[in-house]
């Protein structure tokens, strides 16, 4: 059995990660929280491009009472991040966080943590450790001689323990670093450690490009040995392509299921229709459809309905012409510009 099996179970809002249940995909609203409207517009773009549990920092009063306006206005549960203020914390949990995510060694004293926990406790939010290696304490820095996956694992199990030591388990752990391969041996050290769930991500993985690569190498490997209960792609960029990102890692492990699954030739010299192009419009339009099947598209009318042959459906371009094929075979010849058009009139009506 995967680790992920077997983690504890963990209810965020009307979401519930660990012991087995569908890996969960996160993002961070890069809005200001305090900015209402602002914040749930693009929260409901992310609800839209497939994100279930979204993620909002809380660095003021106002951010954090705004907490309860937005949670009225969204239909994904609502994170709480809080840096260097305890205050925060509580006044996050109050106004209706569904989870917060905290550093325990930020937020100020053991008296502090304690009246954090306290107030998750009575209404049973569960706190997300967070450990970063741009941020592990010095001391640890110094025992493993740099920043280690070994660092960030015994990092991570002290704030634990300290939120343990309050009376309180109701938590998901999340060890991050820039550093793929740090990362990755981070997380199998620590699943020998703890049964807590974890959010798995590459932080300050870059830009769209840069960072979904280094996000799919990592993820990859972490969430194929069955560790990872929930997960955030994070990118330089709009937030919704961090869901697109998410979304076709757990797609290409075979971990989640639905959606539109576009696949298209790399081109070659027998390309005579703008393949890019309508690749790219083809991945848009698909966006849109709950379907679990696979769209081909081909650049080649010679080997296009042979290379598409997997696919349900699919299009192959000719000289300034193309073909609608359906599961290998020709079925529609047509002008190139009607291509697309055609293409979701299938979609429209697929299982009619």
């Amino acid at each position: 059995m995967a680790y992920r099996d077997n983690t504890k179970v963990i209810k965020i809002g009307n979401k519930v990660i660990g012991g087995g249940n569908p890996i969960m995909i996160q993002s961070m609203t890069n809005t200001r929280t305090e900015d209402v409207d602002a914040t749930v517009a693009q929260i409901l773009k992310l609800e839209e491009a497939g994100c279930d549990i979204v993620r909002s920092t809380c660095p003021t009063l106002e951010a954090a009472k705004a907490i309860g306006e937005i949670k009225k206005r969204i239909h994904i549960p609502l994170v709480a991040d809080i840096h260097f203020d305890y205050k925060m914390a509580i006044a996050a949990i109050e106004n209706g966080a569904d989870k917060i995510r905290i550093n325990p060694g930020n937020i100020g004293g053991k008296d502090k943590i304690e009246e954090v926990v306290r107030a998750a406790r009575e209404r049973q939010v569960p706190i997300r450790v967070g450990v970063n290696s741009g941020s592990l304490e010095k001391d640890l820095v110094e025992k493993y001689h740099g920043v280690t996956p070994q660092g960030l694992v015994e990092s991570a199990l002290d704030k634990t323990h300290i939120i343990e030591d309050c009376g309180y388990d109701n938590m998901v752990i999340s060890i991050k670093s820039s550093n793929v391969m740090l990362a990755v041996k981070a997380h199998e050290l620590l699943v020998e450690k703890t049964q807590y769930p974890l959010h798995v991500g590459i932080t300050e993985a870059g830009t769209v490009y840069s960072g979904s690569v280094k996000s799919s190498v990592g993820l990859g490997i972490i969430l194929n040995e069955g560790i990872g209960d929930t997960i955030r792609v994070s990118l330089s960029g709009d937030p919704v392509e961090e869901i697109k990102a998410a979304k076709l890692i757990l797609r290409a492990l075979n971990l989640r299921g639905g959606g539109i699954d576009v696949v298209s030739c790399p081109t070659c010299g027998r390309t005579k229709i703008d393949l890019i192009g309508l690749a790219n419009k083809v991945e848009e339009l698909a966006s849109h459809y709950p379907l679990n099947i696979k769209v081909a598209v081909m650049g080649c009318a010679v080997n296009g309905p042979g290379e598409a042959k997997e696919a349900d459906i699919g299009v192959a371009g000719g000289v300034g012409e193309g073909l609608l094929i359906k599961k290998g075979k020709v079925i529609r010849k047509m002008p190139e510009d009607q291509l697309l058009s055609a293409l979701k009139e299938e979609l429209d009506h697929w299982g009619e």
